[in-house]
């Protein structure tokens, strides 16, 4: 199974991007999220990714954070929810409210979605809820704790996914934090990196 993809971009789209890796194009599909975070064709980038085998097909599906990547795994775990349909929840809402969504089980939040009716809205709220609850405690402690905007934590999920330990990435970020306030996502991403170089 591919679970992790590098290289180089040269297409992509609001639903999938084509991705140079020694030659070969690997094409990969991705929710609105990643689209969104995505650098320029030509530049490089790094998705984490999951595997979807069918009789007729091999499909990939890639998420520029681990966290997305295992919320897509929980959603299609979910008796009628496909790749397709996870994927589409995760370009309809954020991961983080989607996780809160299911956890406080609010239905209205999820119908909002498009694509989802009632009676999927209450199979994820049935087959899910305890595992988001987790989630969510999880969110509450530890790094969210110390009221980490949306964009550290993508940032600290992806340098993580990088290899670096969590603490000495979080503590990079926060020394950039410092001089780089209103940093958008790739200054924030370059000037840790320089700083985790620099120890």
């Amino acid at each position: 199974m591919i679970a992790h993809i590098k290289g180089k971009i040269i297409h992509k789209s609001p639903e999938s991007v084509i991705v140079d890796v020694g030659g070969v194009g690997y094409e990969v599909h991705i929710p609105l999220s990643t689209y969104y975070k995505l650098p320029d064709v030509e530049e490089y980038v790094s998705l984490n990714t999951h595997t979807h085998i069918r009789e007729d097909a091999m499909q990939l599906y890639g998420f520029f954070t681990q966290r997305e990547k295992e919320i897509f795994q929980m959603l299609i775990a979910v008796s009628g929810v496909g790749p397709k349909l996870a994927r589409n929840i995760l370009s309809g809402i954020p991961a983080d409210d989607l996780v809160t969504a299911v956890s406080s089980s609010d239905i209205a939040r999820l119908k909002a979605i498009p694509g989802i009716g009632g009676k999927t809205a209450e199979r994820l709220i049935v087959e899910l809820k305890d595992k988001m609850t987790v989630i969510n405690r999880s969110q509450e402690s530890g790094v969210r704790s110390q009221e980490y905007d949306v964009m550290s934590r993508d940032v600290l999920s992806a340098l993580v996914n990088l290899g670096y330990k969590w603490a000495l990435a979080e503590k990079a970020i926060e020394k950039v934090r410092k001089t780089n306030t209103g940093a958008v996502f790739e200054v924030l991403l370059k000037e840790s990196l320089k700083a985790l170089a620099n120890g």
